[in-house]
């Protein structure tokens, strides 16, 4: 199948069937970036090999398991060369309220310069691992890499959680409570999303539904 649209039309009059490599990468970003929305953010807070303090968001980022986190870059910035030369980093999570310092530190600032300190970010010591937390994060995961690997044009880390931080003022009924968390999404281009309104579905068992007809037994909001 061909492509129906050769670049992004201003209006999309008819439905968008794409290959991927018909349009340029920058084109592809910013479709691939507002469909899969919102993304959690990773502040991931790293040393340099010469001591220098490093924190970048990255919206490529989810839980792959229990322990295991991942993120990608699309080049080998600070945050990766720091990794590569550590084995260290802390995600940082991302409440509302933080979004302009977090947003701030996505300048490209070169290698020797301290984001901490550029955007007033205060810093606090992990627990385990060398590189700071980012003190008004409500909860951290201190990691370590276990592997590094090239896909396409990105470079994705993996790493494992070593040591969990969590504000009491998140926490309710046993567990964090994302709504207190308050995350910050990511979006495409310039925008970004608050939690919005919560809802919960119970999820059924095949004991639960065996008995019913088709659609009769679907939770509803």
């Amino acid at each position: 199948m061909t492509s129906s649209h050769p670049e992004p039309p201003d209006q999309l009059d008819v439905p968008l069937e794409l290959d991927p490599r018909d349009w340029e990468s920058r084109q592809l970003y910013f479709l691939m970036t507002a469909l899969v929305v919102p993304r959690p953010i990773a502040w991931i807070s790293t040393v340099s090999s010469e001591g220098v303090r490093n924190v970048a968001p990255h919206s490529y980022f989810n839980l792959v398991s229990t322990r295991h986190i991942m993120f990608s870059s699309s080049r080998v910035k600070d945050t990766i060369t720091n990794i590569r030369a550590t084995g260290e980093f802390v995600v940082n999570f991302v409440s509302v309220e933080l979004a302009e310092q977090m947003n701030f530190t996505a300048t490209d600032f070169p290698p020797e310069e301290d984001e901490f300190t550029w955007a007033e970010i205060g810093a606090a010591p992990s627990a385990v691992v060398a590189p700071p937390r980012v003190a008004a994060s409500r909860a951290h995961l201190e990691c370590r890499a276990v592997e590094e690997v090239h896909v396409g044009p990105s470079y994705v880390t993996f790493g494992e959680v070593v040591h969990v931080h969590v504000d009491p003022a998140v926490w309710r009924d046993g567990r964090v409570d994302p709504v207190l968390l308050d995350p910050l999404g990511r979006l495409s281009g310039s925008g970004y999303a608050e939690l919005g309104d919560v809802f919960k579905l119970r999820r059924p068992t095949w004991d639960d539904i065996r008995d019913t007809g088709p659609g009769e037994a679907i939770p509803r909001r």
